[in-house]
């Protein structure tokens, strides 16, 4: 097998999460980043949660007014001639999307890898006007004695690219926008390359063009440029819809090793990984044939969403084993433990 799935699993669900309010209720805890910091495995994981009272008939978007910092209720009921109801996840009113959750930064703390106990509150909670209906997705990066986390902030004006930072995981600082809608899946290198920043991005195309992983570099982590495509979509393979980047890329001293996802024509998301130049990330040593792990799992081809594998961390020990953590059925948090040379195994 390339990855063993922990006997444990799901290792965090929605049921092991206290919501930020007694009226809502969670609904995901999943997507997480993932780091070892102070002696502990610490996962950041996406919280999405909604109001216990949504009635069967209707549809209900949490959202934040920025400028009182309250949570708003747009209700409308699901026979309502202008409601379209594409899946669980969100709603058209009049042709405008909404999402039936909103999403917070929740910590988990771990010796051993596997049992977490959850902090009761949010870490990051949405406050800016850029994130009214919510954060999703972090993934944190070591830059020396400080920690970055790009993660995806979502409102009315679109999906964007928010950077935090962080010393110590108690206060975060916002930074802002880093990356204008739609460009998601930010993964920031651990480290600079030529004495610049890289990160892998996912720009959204609407009319022209895949949507696959691309490339930016920036001397400051703020302003970034030098974009160009990477890893796209490849017809006929699990990663055939859509690519985006998952993991922090781990240095190896064949290149960078990145694991990232990618969805087929059926929207079955998978992890894959692809194998980076070390000095110049731009260009492709290597990518998988196969997926590293697919949905099998009932717990990942049921869910909020189901069929979905999606991994925003992943853990590297000295020995080359990796953990990676992920999401599972866009409902809960899974693992699974491989080795770099079972990753390497899969590429040409």
């Amino acid at each position: 097998m390339l990855v063993e799935r922990f006997a444990e699993n799901p290792l965090i669900t929605p049921a092991d999460v206290p919501p930020s309010r007694d009226d809502y209720e969670v609904v995901g805890a999943f997507n997480p980043a993932a780091i070892e910091y102070d002696g502990e495995t610490l996962l950041m994981l996406r919280v999405a949660e909604r109001p216990k009272d949504k009635a069967d008939d209707e549809q209900v978007a949490p959202i934040l007014n920025a400028d009182t910092g309250e949570i708003e209720l747009f209700r409308k009921k699901n026979d309502d001639p202008d409601v379209e109801i594409p899946d669980s996840r969100s709603f058209y009113y009049k042709g405008k999307m909404h999402l039936t959750s909103i999403s917070h930064l929740r910590l988990a703390r771990s010796k051993d890898g596997v049992n977490f106990t959850i902090d009761k509150k949010p870490a990051v909670f949405p406050e800016m006007a850029y994130e009214t209906f919510g954060l999703e997705d972090p993934r944190i990066t070591q830059l020396e004695d400080r920690f970055v986390i790009a993660y995806k902030v979502v409102s009315q004006n679109g999906i964007c690219t928010g950077l935090l930072e962080t010393k110590d995981f108690k206060s975060f600082e916002r930074k802002g926008i880093i990356f204008c809608p739609e460009n998601i899946d930010v993964v920031i290198f651990p480290e600079k390359i030529g004495g610049r920043y890289f990160a892998l991005t996912r720009p959204v195309p609407m009319y022209i063009g895949p949507r696959g992983v691309w490339v930016a570099s920036s001397p400051d982590l703020v302003n970034w440029g030098g974009h160009a495509p990477l890893l796209l979509p490849r017809a006929g393979q699990f990663d055939a819809g859509k690519s985006g980047g998952s993991c922090v890329p781990i240095r190896t001293d064949d290149g960078w090793l990145e694991i990232y996802h990618g969805s087929d024509e059926d929207n079955k998301y998978s992890l894959g990984a692809a194998l980076l130049d070390l000095d110049d990330p731009t260009k492709v040593i290597g990518r998988s044939t196969k997926p590293l792990i697919s949905p099998e799992a009932e717990y990942e081809v049921k869910g909020f969403y189901g069929n979905v594998v999606f991994a925003c961390g992943a853990i590297t020990k000295d020995d080359g084993t990796v953990t990676i953590y992920y999401g599972a059925g866009d409902e809960s948090t899974a693992a699974a433990t491989t080795t770099i040379d079972k990753i390497l195994s899969t590429m040409e």
